[in-house]
């Protein structure tokens, strides 16, 4: 009887080649739970990296602004020291340069001084604190602003508080309670 040669017992039993294939599915499975586990890993590092790349961005911010402040701060103090020998056009002066300093280092971070007396009135800019009729602005513009607004870029910081002109009121007519019209400018 000549000797037959068999093929690999494997290819012949279904059950075996479950197994195989059950097997190289776990190994596929395993290597993937190891990538996604080293990919969450990744990422949580990332995320805490940059975390702490702001915080460090943030805290060199303020400490050049702090830097900035301290001798505007050192300039009061001087001012507050020497206030009851000082004249009064000293202490102006003081005053003064002590503002100009302020505003140097506004300028230096891009600070912006927001004053629209006379432009049209934005609400993205500036908080209405009353409207006033006036004959001699433009109604809808800022007759008188109150409270400076500041922005930093494009980014506002506080809005103007302005007086909003309103329509001028007709000769001979009074407003509510009887009160003429008052105008600021």
């Amino acid at each position: 009887m000549p000797e037959t040669e068999y093929p690999d017992a494997t290819a012949a039993d279904p059950a075996a080649q479950q197994r195989d294939a059950l097997e190289k599915a776990e190994a596929t499975g395993a290597e993937n739970w190891n990538r996604y586990l080293r990919a969450v890993a990744e990422l949580e590092n990332v995320r805490k990296r940059a975390a702490r790349d702001v915080e460090a961005a943030r805290r060199s911010g303020v400490e050049k602004l702090a830097g900035e402040l301290l001798g505007i701060a050192d300039t009061l103090e001087i001012g507050l020291e020497t206030a009851g020998t000082a004249s009064a056009e000293s202490l102006l002066a003081a005053k003064q340069a002590t503002l100009r300093l302020l505003r140097g280092a506004f300028e230096k971070f891009g600070i912006e001084a927001l004053d629209p007396a006379g432009h049209p009135f934005d609400p993205q800019l500036h908080e209405a604190m009353s409207m006033q009729p006036s004959a001699t602005a433009e109604p809808g513009s800022v007759l008188v602003v109150l409270q400076k607004g500041y922005r930093l870029g494009d980014r506002l910081l506080r809005p103007a508080r302005v007086i909003v002109a309103g329509e001028p009121v007709a000769s001979g007519a009074t407003l509510t309670g009887g009160a003429p019209p008052t105008d600021v400018n």
